[in-house]
């Protein structure tokens, strides 16, 4: 039974592929839920969410839709984190593999507030529609970093950010709960009184149903992730897990 009862568990997260994260997380990234990493510049923030394209599309669990706001977004990172797969978890040959997560990944470069809002439109109608990526439904959708296009608006040049940013809010949740995908942002760290916190306030702070805090060990490739918030787990538990260079 709890056999069962765990394989029955693993259907609600998608693998980051990072066992730190996975096993903090009790599995990886929990459908219909908006996870967030944050972290500072270099943590590994982009690495996850890399690693979390990478292995929900060979692994065959559904397409990802991957939104880039910086140019960060790298396919020769893809296929070495594929060379990293254990052969016995994927069996074909290794072009063959990467065609087909490649495929599986759509990549849209996203550069403000108002590309996300039709690009998040485009994918409700998509989802409504059963429309799918070569018969791949989309089960993931990656922003990074949501901070990189809610910053700009939400400070005194524009009256209405605030309430764009929680239209965003309210449309990621809405996603994820009603078509149970994954939705994993991130988010950069800014000064706070005695130590760095993430950006977008106190507003945005409330949006996430889990918030994980990435840091790097100075010139290693060994992070540690940090539970600040989540709907079943304590706060502050940790875990060490290593970013393959």
């Amino acid at each position: 039974m709890d056999l069962l009862k765990d394989a029955a568990e693993r259907k609600h997260f998608l693998p980051t592929g990072l066992e730190g994260i996975d096993t903090l997380l009790g599995g990886g990234l929990r459908k219909g839920q908006l996870t967030e990493i944050t972290g500072q510049s270099s943590s590994g923030k982009t690495q996850a969410c890399l690693y979390s394209a990478s292995h929900v599309a060979a692994r065959h669990m559904g397409a990802v839709l991957y939104l880039d706001t910086s140019n960060s977004f790298s396919p020769s990172r893809i296929a070495r984190i594929l060379d990293e797969l254990p052969g016995s978890l994927i069996k074909e040959p290794k072009d063959v593999r990467l065609k087909r997560v490649m495929s599986s990944i759509i990549c849209e470069s996203v550069f403000d507030i108002f590309a996300l809002f039709e690009v998040l439109d485009q994918l409700e109608v998509s989802l409504n529609d059963k429309v799918n990526n070569g018969g791949n439904k989309i089960c993931l959708l990656i922003i990074d970093s949501i901070s990189s296009l809610l910053a700009p608006i939400i400070g005194r040049k524009y009256s209405q950010g605030r309430s764009m940013m929680i239209s965003v809010a309210m449309i990621l949740k809405k996603l994820a709960d009603k078509h149970n995908l994954s939705v994993l942002v991130t988010n950069h760290m800014v000064a706070g009184n005695g130590a760095p916190k993430p950006a977008l306030g106190e507003s945005w702070k409330a949006v996430p149903h889990i918030r994980l805090m990435i840091s790097r060990d100075r010139g290693s490739n060994i992070c540690t992730a940090t539970i600040l918030k989540h709907t079943l787990l304590a706060s502050g538990r940790h875990m060490k897990f290593a970013v393959p260079g």
